[in-house]
């Protein structure tokens, strides 16, 4: 077994008693005290989290941005400088790559936000079909990654800008100074609730997530781990890599049509999808009505019958229930419709409700 990786931040984690765990080849903080604590803090308060494994891939060149149009499921052309966009990266068969958050830092450079567990092969595979007048660059060493999110993320971190900066909004970009550190502030997350996302030299890192963790101390900051910003994100009903999402499986089938350009095509994978009808899979979302918790890979029943599988599944601290979401036949994929929840043997009642869980 290959070692564990660690990010910038390791020494931080290890002197806040983080309970450090493996996690797509990395040793990363699951929680610090309580999952549902942290959680909720990010709902209420904010919550800071390392995501320093994630991959940073730039491509620059004259013909970056046609490049780009081919690759990912999103329009790119389109897209202004400083802004970003999420989109995916499919296979020839329509099946997801990766998904991805792509941001335009010039009229021929952007970069993507890669999930940890894919760097290597998003990598190969951008180097692969790109072409020769593209500069791919893995940056994902160089800088660290860490997310602010929560409703007080627009405080704090004004607090630590240079005199006369402002935060960007909500899907764009800045590059500005926090507590004196160079960072590229994105105002994008992966919780559902408010916040940035901010990209830092890997060096000036553990400094950055002190400050923050200083400068928010009278709004009630938490570090946060990796166990709450999963319950953040099922509550979201955001995708995650390896569960709703993998090669197998189309942008479609799970839901996302609003994140591929059906119309105009031109990406790997347009052809396939143009055919999808034929597969009838959907992902839904639903909430335990009976007592149990739904985990990844328990089978979904109706009428006796196994019909799907759980792709996620946790109590969701906001809520007070037990929540999950999981692949069905189209024809049993509407709202309101009663399933059960294979679990331990018992076939637990379940409801299809709308996504996402918590707004």
């Amino acid at each position: 077994m290959s070692e564990l990786r660690r990010t910038p931040l390791y020494a931080n984690h290890q002197r806040l008693g983080a309970r450090l765990v493996p996690f797509a080849g990395w040793e990363m903080p699951v929680q610090y005290d309580s999952i549902q604590e942290e959680h909720r803090a990010v709902r209420e308060r904010a919550g800071l989290f390392d995501v320093s494994h994630m991959g940073q891939i730039h491509l620059s060149g004259p013909r970056a941005i046609e490049a780009a149009e081919t690759l990912v499921t999103c329009a790119v052309a389109s897209l202004g400088i400083d802004r970003a966009r999420y989109g995916l990266m499919l296979n020839d068969t329509g099946g997801c790559i990766d998904d991805v958050m792509l941001t335009r830092l010039a009229d021929d450079q952007i970069f993507l936000c890669v999930n940890a567990a894919n760097i290597d092969k998003v990598e190969a595979w951008i180097r692969t079909h790109a072409g020769p007048d593209v500069v791919v660059e893995n940056r994902s060493d160089a800088d660290a990654m860490l997310a602010l999110q929560g409703p007080a993320a627009k405080k704090i971190l004004s607090g630590l800008l240079e005199d006369g900066a402002t935060l960007p909004k909500r899907f764009r970009v800045a590059r500005q100074r926090l507590a004196g550190v160079p960072v590229l502030v994105s105002g994008t997350g992966y919780t559902g609730s408010p916040g940035y996302e901010l990209y830092v030299p890997a060096k000036e890192a553990s400094a950055l997530f002190d400050a923050l963790l200083e400068a928010g101390a009278a709004e009630g900051i938490r570090a946060t781990g990796l166990g709450a910003r999963d319950t953040l994100r099922l509550e979201a009903a955001l995708p995650l890599y390896g569960h709703e999402l993998d090669e197998e499986t189309t942008p479609i089938e799970a839901g996302l049509e609003r994140f591929v350009k059906l119309d105009d095509g031109g990406f790997i994978g347009a052809e396939a999808l143009a055919h999808e009808e034929s597969n009838p899979r959907r992902l839904v979302g639903f909430e335990m009505v009976g007592r149990g918790i739904a985990r990844a890979d328990y089978e979904i029943i109706h009428d006796g019958e196994v019909v799907g599988r759980v792709t996620s599944g946790a109590p969701s601290p906001t809520l007070g229930t037990s929540i999950g979401l999981g692949y069905v036949p189209k024809s049993l994929s509407d709202i309101g419709r009663k399933l059960a929840i294979r679990i331990r043997s018992r076939d637990v009642e379940a409801r299809i409700v709308e996504r996402p869980f918590v707004r």
